[in-house]
């Protein structure tokens, strides 16, 4: 197709490729707002049961450790106090370690949208 020149030589339309970047980015946007919403969820109830057990596991520790005092209370009162507080000691050591662990081996929150903006990223470059 030969030019005249008078005439200007044919443009891709600005308008079909305004419309498919606002259509890509609409998709995005909308699997970035879901994956926002289940994390925001997920988040939530962790954190309530995480608070319920908390509590409920104290009292039950409390509760161990004033029969535990009250049965060892005349004879070694002061052994039996400082061997709880050992064995709490401990406990809390393993589950802090097993936290960092679990914190540092956690995915990547929105990995959907990260992978989806690769993909299209590899599609859209030569």
């Amino acid at each position: 197709m030969e030019v005249e020149p008078g005439e200007e030589a044919p443009k891709p339309s600005l308008k079909k490729l305004g419309g498919a970047f606002v259509g890509l980015l609409q998709g995005h946007l909308e699997l970035l707002g879901i994956e926002f919403q289940e994390e925001k969820a997920r988040t939530v109830r962790l954190f309530l049961l995480a608070g319920v057990s908390l509590i409920l596991g104290l009292l039950v520790l409390i509760g161990l450790s004033a029969a535990l005092v009250i049965v060892f209370w005349d004879s070694y009162r002061i052994t039996a106090i400082l061997v709880l507080c050992a064995i709490y000691a401990v406990g809390m050591a393993i589950c802090i370690g097993r936290a960092l662990k679990l914190a540092k081996a956690c995915a990547s929150p929105f990995q959907a949208t990260i992978e989806e903006l690769t993909r299209d990223r590899e599609r859209l470059l030569p």
